[in-house]
């Protein structure tokens, strides 16, 4: 027994003073030894290889190793000399030190004895892939990939490397950029001592990915911190200009729940312009142009978004497990584009959204407007403002000062000593994954990427205000805009009786509102996706060719470039907006409405005024219901049902219930219902529940019959007020006289709701009423109504009152 326990702890300190350990041998517990970068791929390796996910071979060159250098070339004394009272917010100290500190660094010898280990370690490459095999040189600090911190980018990646001399000077310039300005700074920053930290070297067989694409992924929304996503970032070439921010890349979401279902839910494809990437030549990886082709092409197939997407489930799952807590993903990927094949080549903790407080809600409101300058990707959800400063090159860094707004074309780890001082950031390039939006989230600013103008429109010295609380886009504005911020601490509020729905219209802003407590979606209203986000009238992709030539013609064809069918523009977009929508509440439900536009906002799409009509009153007249059957709309119609088909079946969304918007009479009903059906979402199948929408007189009046045919109500009090009292609600001559709160619609109401219930249906109420009016949510609660649908901004309050009006209506009388 003794003999073994001697050979064990033989075989520990061999491996503890190991100069280099194949890729193979390492896992997490190895942080210490061969840093964050490189346990977690040995991890990978080891453990999820057998799942299918592809991880390039290579082996570590130890944080022994490196300290074995230090020692060897007395470097620490040197080093502490050097840093010894060094202030970080001192720019032209923190350069002129950072220099000096990687001079002595690349001025020193690597032991005999590593350089022969590295060797021996690149021959077996070599002997596997062949003779000068091309190589990827990491760095991997042994503070780095922390949940607590990412260091992301601290430290230098080399990248096509071949020969054995060309690999041993590109290990040693990885140890001089443990020294780099940004390192030096962040570890200060993040407070970690400059030598506790050692550096492990990565060399693993390089993924040809300048012949294809690369890019960055988190199993997290790295927004919002919604965790049933997978966001993948794709660029062609090597990742580096990914990771940089240097491009605007193809953005791509896939829901996680669904997808390990065996469904194909991906949210989102939204192509970025890609105007450059960085590939090999004979000095080495240089940025080109990208071709035309490249830019308006997607970097991944389908297929390979949802291969990427398992994998990143795959990878947290293991992560958590080991951990023993949620541990949502930042990964790194990597398509070969001689073999096809993706591979992973980096894995580490998410560290932004995965430690905010998921019992606290933070509400950012603008109260007032401003010209906008500058739109982009919001990163954060928050608003910063301050005088702008903007820098074109890094040689301005010292004239940034503490709470100005940074603007520049796009950040690097270099400009991290500065970011940390700014009050918010504004990039040209990039996408939600840059470094510019990973450092400001870890940091906590807002930023705003990917502008594409922004040091062309905002001057030094103007004030601004950079606005990420307005959903996807973030804007920045002239001047300070005044706002809000309120916090709400989410586990104090009650759980009412009453279902407290909400109005989501915008997809966009989908992930961020679910954090709102809530039972579901009660109306997501298909005109918004459609008239934001799609732009075109349906009949006008079906009867292209028939359109005249012009601006209007040309501005449809541009939009749907890539579509050889043209409706499939319009399915798609439709598409993947619902099911944005229906992710962010999945499993609850989430009610769409099917489009209920009239005549003349129908016109008002593209190409629209060649197919609608001209009416006295739209309001009264062809909408809702009566379209869909009607062969001058039956084949448009069929787009919608389409792409809710595609939502439920191909997607696995079966929380989507349809309702029917101003349907007339229980005949119109089952006309609509039959027309869904030849299309085939059919009532019944799949769980498929139909509502109706109850808006009309002769909704509340044949409730019965109209309950035979759907399955469920939701009153429209604004159409429900229009036509009880006999108004028009578009015309300002009557405009003083529409209010829900009249005894007339008040009663129409509460005979809606007996009627719903006397047939047995559920009855809510979607319409702008109670959001506006407590008096009037009172009112709906004290009748028995089974759910309130809410705008976002009167959720909570409106919560609050529900539940103490239940409360009192529960006290004996």
């Amino acid at each position: 027994m003794l003999q073994v326990e001697r050979h064990d702890s033989q075989r520990r300190l061999h491996r503890d003073r190991a100069l280099v350990l194949r890729l193979g041998e390492v896992g997490l517990a190895d942080i210490d030894k061969v840093g964050g970068k490189n346990a977690s791929l040995g991890e990978l390796l080891r453990q999820l290889s057998a799942e299918g996910i592809r991880v390039p071979e290579g082996f570590a060159v130890t944080a022994f190793a490196y300290r074995e250098f230090i020692a060897h070339n007395g470097l620490e004394a040197k080093l502490r000399a050097l840093f010894a009272g060094l202030d970080t917010e001192d720019i032209e100290q923190l350069r002129r030190v950072g220099e000096q500190a990687r001079g002595l660094v690349l001025a020193s010898s690597l032991p005999e004895r590593l350089q022969e280990r590295i060797r021996e370690g690149y021959g077996e490459l070599c002997g596997r892939y062949g003779a000068d095999t091309d190589v990827a040189v990491r760095s991997s600090a042994t503070a780095e990939d922390l949940p607590e911190a990412s260091f992301a980018g601290q430290q230098e990646t080399y990248l096509g490397v071949q020969g054995e001399e060309a690999v041993l000077e590109a290990c040693k310039r990885c140890y001089a950029s443990l020294f780099t300005d940004r390192a030096i700074s962040y570890r200060q920053l993040m407070g970690f001592d400059h030598f506790e930290v050692a550096l492990s070297v990565c060399i693993q067989k390089m993924v040809r990915s300048d012949l294809a694409g690369a890019g960055v992924m988190f199993s997290i929304d790295p927004e919002t911190g919604f965790a049933n996503v997978v966001h993948i970032a794709a660029g062609w070439g090597l990742g580096e200009l990914v990771v940089q921010g240097a491009v605007n890349p193809d953005e791509y979401v896939v829901f996680k729940p669904t997808l390990e279902r065996g469904f194909f839910p991906i949210l989102a494809k939204r192509p970025g312009s890609k105007e450059r990437k960085l590939v090999y030549s004979e000095t080495g990886p240089i940025t080109v142009e990208t071709s035309p082709a490249e830019r308006s092409g997607f970097v991944l197939e389908e297929a390979e978004i949802l291969e990427l997407a398992r994998w990143a489930v795959l990878i947290e799952r293991h992560y958590s497990r080991v951990r023993g807590v949620n541990t949502p993903m930042d990964i790194e990927w990597a398509k070969d584009g001689r073999t096809g094949e993706l591979f992973i080549v980096q894995a580490r903790p998410e560290t932004v959204q995965s430690h905010k407080s998921a019992q606290t809600l933070v509400h950012w409101r603008l109260k007032g407007s401003a010209p906008v300058l500058a739109t982009g990707r919001a990163v954060g959800e928050g608003v910063g403002q301050g005088r702008a400063r903007v820098i074109r090159d890094p040689s301005q860094l010292e004239a940034f000062e503490k709470g100005e707004v940074l603007v520049t074309d796009r950040t690097d780890p270099d400009w991290e000593p500065i970011m940390k001082k700014a009050g918010a950031i504004v990039t040209n390039q990039g996408g939600r994954t840059c470094h510019a939006a990973i450092i400001a989230r870890e940091l906590g600013i807002p930023a705003i990427v990917g502008t594409g103008e922004a040091t062309r429109r905002i001057e030094t010295g103007d004030p601004v205000t950079v606005a990420c609380c307005e959903g996807e886009e973030g804007r920045v504005y002239a001047g300070e805009v005044p706002y809000e911020r309120t916090e709400v601490a989410i586990d104090a509020l009650p759980r009412p009786h009453t279902r407290i729905l909400l109005n989501v219209g915008n997809p966009a802003e989908a992930f961020r509102l679910a954090a709102i407590p809530n039972d579901g979606v009660g109306l997501a209203r298909l005109e918004f996706i459609i008239a934001n986000h799609i732009q075109v009238h349906p009949l006008a992709l079906l009867h292209f060719e028939q359109l005249p030539e012009g601006d209007e013609k040309a501005r449809l064809s541009a939009l749907t470039e890539g579509y050889p069918d043209r409706a499939e523009y319009f399915v798609e977009h439709l598409a993947r907006g619902v099911a944005t929508i229906a992710a962010a509440f999945y499993p609850q439900p989430v009610i769409v409405r099917l489009s209920d536009f009239k005549s003349n906002e129908y016109a008002n799409l593209l190409g629209g005024r060649h197919f609608e009509p001209l009416e006295e009153n739209p309001m009264l007249g062809w909408r809702g219901a009566s379209r869909y059957y009607d062969e001058r709309y039956r084949a448009a119609f069929a787009l919608e049902c389409r792409a809710l088909r595609w939502v439920r079946d191909q997607m696995g969304f079966t929380n989507v219930v349809v309702m029917v918007p101003f349907c007339r009479t229980p005949e119109e009903g089952r006309r609509v219902i039959a027309e869904m059906a030849s299309h085939g979402l059919v009532r019944g199948e799949n769980g498929l529940e139909v509502y109706v929408m109850c808006e009309l007189p002769s909704n509340v009046v044949l409730a019965g019959e109209f309950a035979q045919v759907f399955d469920g109500f939701s009153i429209g009090s604004n159409d429900l007020t229009q036509l009880t009292l006999g108004l028009d609600r578009d015309s300002a001559g009557v405009a003083g006289l529409f209010d829900e709160r009249h005894p007339a619609v008040r009663k129409m109401v509460a005979m809606a709701i007996e009627g719903a219930h006397a047939a047995r249906r559920k009855i809510g109420i979607c319409g702008q009423a109670p959001s506006d009016y407590p008096e009037f949510a009172r009112f709906l609660v004290e009748r028995g109504i089974d759910s309130l649908s809410l705008n976002p901004d009167a959720a909570l309050k409106t919560r609050l009152l529900v539940a103490r009006v239940e409360e009192e209506l529960s006290r004996p009388s």
